[in-house]
């Protein structure tokens, strides 16, 4: 019976932080958070107790540790599968923590120790909701802004209002709209963005491309809530043809 409940612990908590992240849509719900936790407890439980019948004398001794230890590294497996290289950007680092977390929590649960088990979920929690409320500022993420425009005075709007927001443009490219682009990034952004400024940062108002121009650039903005604003701004401004911000 005692070991039900170790089980049980350790399911309702695992579920806590599912549930968290469930909730901001992430790819590991409470389904996976649940079902790791409890897996963890259980082979905790095994190694543990499972084998006690298994000594035959005094002279032997068996590593309690041994099936314990493998979902340590077995569990990182998983959260390998959260992780995603998309856009010159890494997605799914903290939601791969998260279950790598959960496993350790599913075991202190499944050894008994229900109030380290406890706090650390509180603290989780605590980091993982709490935190990002109080500190939106640091958590940055990258948007890809692709948009058609005549106008160079258009472009500059645009580059001018993400300067002054503190958003960071990596990378920049610009071509007619039916040519193909060519992506600058690193020391050559800046000699693109002159370049499709016709040589200077700066441009008179009203000026005009020869042809229209399809604009891609990737913009790391300071939070996830600027991501709205900023395509509110696209949408007002004149001149712009939006045609995806992701």
């Amino acid at each position: 019976m005692p070991y039900v409940i170790h089980i049980l612990v350790a399911a309702l908590l695992g579920g806590a932080i599912g549930i968290e992240r469930g909730y901001r849509a992430k790819e590991a719900g409470f389904r996976t958070h649940f079902l790791v936790a409890l897996g963890a407890a259980l082979f905790m439980i095994l190694s543990a107790h499972g084998f006690d019948g298994v000594l035959i004398s005094e002279n032997h001794r068996l590593d309690v540790s041994r099936i314990a230890a493998q979902v340590v590294s077995g569990i990182g497996f998983i959260g390998a599968g959260t992780i995603i290289f998309q856009r010159h950007a890494v997605h799914g680092l903290t939601t791969a923590a998260g279950l790598w977390v959960t496993a350790a929590i599913g075991m202190a649960a499944g050894a008994g120790l229900y109030m380290l088990a406890s706090f650390t979920t509180v603290l989780v929690l605590i980091g993982l909701e709490v935190l990002n409320s109080l500190l939106p500022h640091v958590s940055q993420r990258s948007v890809t802004l692709a948009f058609t425009t005549a106008e160079r005075s258009a472009l500059q709007t645009v580059l001018d209002h993400l300067r002054t927001t503190g958003a960071t443009v990596v990378s920049f490219s610009q071509s007619a709209s039916d040519a193909p682009a060519e992506k600058a990034t690193g020391a050559a952004l800046e000699e693109a963005v002159k370049s499709a400024m016709g040589g200077s940062m700066e441009t008179e108002s009203g000026q005009a491309f020869t042809a229209p121009q399809h604009v891609k650039m990737e913009v790391r903005i300071p939070n996830k809530r600027y991501g709205q604003e900023l395509l509110r701004f696209l949408t007002e401004q004149e001149g712009i043809c939006i045609e995806s911000v992701e």
